[in-house]
């Protein structure tokens, strides 16, 4: 019994195909009639009340069920008439549910009732299905086209802290399954088209059967024969076409919640709650409506009268409001400022002079509009955002983020803010607070009006918007950010591109010591006594600069230990940590399995070997500038591949040559990793986009080689 249940959707459908052959009794046809309208009333309910079209992921495929059992009971309700043959007194073609409808649609009349049913038919048709099949379609196409921009706030979300590995996972989740299900939906109103087409021919076929066929069997006159089969025919048309027209208003409904916070109800009454001037206005313009001799004046009155209270009702609330939110709690008593010493008499201490030596790690900067974002007292948010980076910084890389230390200045523009390392500017970016930052998609759906910009953090063109062009802006298919995300999100990335700067002896000795609670007898044979505590803070700066986390501090020590024992050369112990370390590098930069780059052919390799020397200081890489502007001018081209696909650069060539050239592209592109075969594991399907080649180009004399 329980395996019948849960697989009682699919029954059901053999069940409704087995309709259109198989004659059903006139008593189960109706139940199943009443059914088919009951069950059109629930989904128009719950396409009301979700929030959002995932709510309801599966109206696309209950679309088609629905339409195939409206069909199916088509067909029965059309055996039911046009099998009619006038036997038994009072007898009528087609179901008792049918004849009901029937005589409440016509009234007596046929002429009137025909006319209100094809309107019923033509209003579906040409109104609510057509509009459903354009805006499923446009839907469809913004949603996809608006994918990219998505994926990369994700990523700046990510790279910013405010949510972890597994919310961006189902963010992106998310972003894929509305770009299915819209594209569903964009198939699934050509059903509910074609269902209405379907309607009226088989009216047609009903009525002009029914006539024929009546007349054949002798159910009476041309007239009788007329008037008895057009009964059937309009209520069968009726209790077809109730449940098609609100499927079709669930459909179209379905596909404009795009903009909606809450369900259809909430998001109505709040939204016309806020605005108690226009129902006010339309109250008095009634009412004065009402007054002018000759138009009907008890009704204008009655719906003036009301909009009029209904307004004032909602003024006087959305005023209370407004009070309320108004309210700040009082000011702190200032403190007492005889109290703070003067400038001059301060620095007469010689130890508070040495206090201007201090170099901050990390430091921020900002104009005085900047203010509010920071000050937690005005309800700022991003220090709180800071801790929340430097925790899943910790947690992704394992290494912890010293304090930033944030502070106004003057000589800086009202919206401007700064970014210093060690004492030194590295970034700087200017934000407008009250606006919103939209990030352009690859095909807009529309313009919108801004101030064009870029974003700080990725580069990407941008506008700033007002606030009320938020929601159309999203509709187009912008990607709006907010002006703490903004600085924030630019804040990241900087720290991450930066990290490895950060990193010094103290901070290296803090995770050694953090490493000897739980293996201390490693840490004991490593360090100092194998590998120093300068060696290992150069080992772990080299792997933070290319982007690879040292949180398995353990791993780290134990292959360089090994390492240590057959070469001194830390650039190969870096290379053999980095091996070890695949299942962290290959999850570091591979997504879903796969891992997109770009190989050098193998006379590109041959030739980077051969431009391999070897000094006092160790091996550097001394390649002629024809060969390496060839690298640098092919590897550009494919980095736009890399941006249409929103995917990390990465370059994938064999170990022997993998830092040098690392270090070689980097002067030339920061945002490019360069890794090697032996650091990816063997269940990642790898995918090249593209292959660095020798170009042949005519030799130059008295070429000078490139040191790097």
């Amino acid at each position: 019994m329980r395996r019948i249940f849960q697989n009682s959707i699919a029954l059901m459908v053999v069940v409704i195909v087995m309709f259109l052959i198989i004659p059903l009794p006139e008593t189960l046809l109706d139940i199943l009639i009443i059914t088919n309208i009951s069950l059109s009333i629930v989904i128009l309910m719950v396409t009301m009340t979700i929030s959002e079209a995932l709510e309801f992921s599966i109206f696309p495929s209950l679309l088609l069920i629905t339409t195939l059992f409206r069909l199916g009971l088509n067909v029965s309700t059309t055996r039911a008439i046009l099998g009619f043959d006038g036997a038994g007194a009072g007898a009528s073609p087609g179901t008792p549910v049918i004849q009901v409808f029937g005589q409440l649609i016509t009234q007596g009349n046929i002429v009137l009732g025909i006319i209100i049913f094809f309107i019923i038919v033509l209003v579906q048709f040409i109104v609510i299905t057509k509009g459903a099949e354009r805006v499923a379609e446009v839907a469809a196409r913004f949603t996809l086209d608006a994918m990219p921009g998505k994926q990369m706030a994700i990523d700046a979300d990510l790279s910013s802290g405010l949510i972890n590995e597994q919310q961006a996972r189902e963010r992106r989740s998310k972003i894929q399954r509305e770009a299915d299900f819209y594209g569903a939906m964009d198939g699934a109103t050509k059903i509910v088209k074609g269902d209405a087409t379907m309607s009226l021919i088989i009216t047609a076929v009903n009525l002009i059967g029914g006539i024929i066929i009546g007349s054949m069997n002798g159910v009476g006159d041309l007239g009788t024969v007329a008037q008895t089969y057009s009964i059937a025919t309009i209520g069968d048309g009726l209790v077809s076409q109730l449940p098609a027209l609100m499927i079709s208003t669930a459909t179209g409904m379905i596909v404009t919640r795009s903009v909606s916070e809450g369900s259809l109800n909430s998001d109505v009454i709040e939204q016309f709650a806020r605005q108690p001037r226009a129902i006010l206005t339309a109250g008095a313009v009634l009412i004065i409506l009402g007054i002018i001799p000759g138009t009907p004046t008890v009704p204008l009155l009655v719906v003036g009268v009301g909009l009029v209270v209904f307004g004032y009702l909602m003024s006087g609330r959305l005023e209370r409001q407004e009070a309320a939110e108004m309210v700040q709690p009082e000011a702190p008593a200032q403190a007492d400022m005889t109290a703070v010493p003067s400038e001059t008499d301060y620095y007469k201490d010689i130890n508070n002079v040495y206090g201007l030596l201090t170099v901050d790690p990390i430091e921020m900067e900002f104009g005085y509009s900047l203010i509010p974002l920071v000050d937690e007292s005005s309800g700022g948010k991003l220090i709180s955002r800071i801790v929340i980076f430097r925790r899943q910084y910790a947690q992704d890389m394992g290494f912890v983020i010293p304090s930033i230390r944030l502070h106004d200045s003057s000589a800086l523009g009202t919206n401007q803010y700064v970014v210093k390392i060690k004492g030194e500017e590295v970034a700087r970016g200017e934000i407008l607070v009250d606006y919103y930052l939209a990030l352009e998609p690859v095909s807009p759906g529309g313009e919108i009006d801004g101030i064009e910009t870029v974003e700080p953090a990725y580069g990407i063109p941008s506008r700033w918007i007002l606030p009320e062009n938020k929601e159309m802006a999203e509709i187009y298919g912008y990607t709006v950010i907010d002006p703490l995300s903004v600085m924030q999100t630019h804040l990241s990335e900087v720290v991450r591109r930066h990290a490895y700067e950060l990193l010094g002896r103290a901070e290296v000795i803090q995770l050694v010591e953090n490493l000897k609670k739980s293996a201390p007898e490693l840490v004991e044979e490593a360090v100092p006594n194998v590998l120093s505590y300068a060696n290992l803070e150069r080992i772990l700066r080299s792997l933070l600069k290319e982007g690879v986390p040292v949180r398995d501090l353990g791993t780290i020590l134990e292959t360089a230990v090994d390492s240590l024992a057959t070469t001194k050369d830390l650039d190969m112990v870096t290379e053999n940590i980095r091996v070890a370390l695949s299942r962290t590098i290959t999850r570091r930069f591979c997504e879903h399995g796969q891992l997109r780059v770009v190989t050098l052919d193998a006379e590109v390799e041959k030739r980077v070997i051969s431009s391999l020397s070897k000094n006092e200081q160790g091996i550097y890489l001394a390649m002629g500038p024809d060969l390496m502007q060839q690298i640098v001018n092919q590897l550009a081209d494919y980095l736009r591949k890399f941006n249409d696909l929103s995917q990390t650069p990465i370059v994938l060539t064999s170990q022997v040559i993998r830092i040098y050239l690392s270090r070689m592209l980097s002067q030339f592109y920061p945002g490019v990793y360069v890794l090697s075969f032996n650091e990816i594991t063997s269940d990642v399907q790898i995918q090249s986009l593209g292959n660095i080649t020798l170009e042949a180009a005519p030799s130059r004399p008295n070429r000078k080689a490139a040191t790097v």
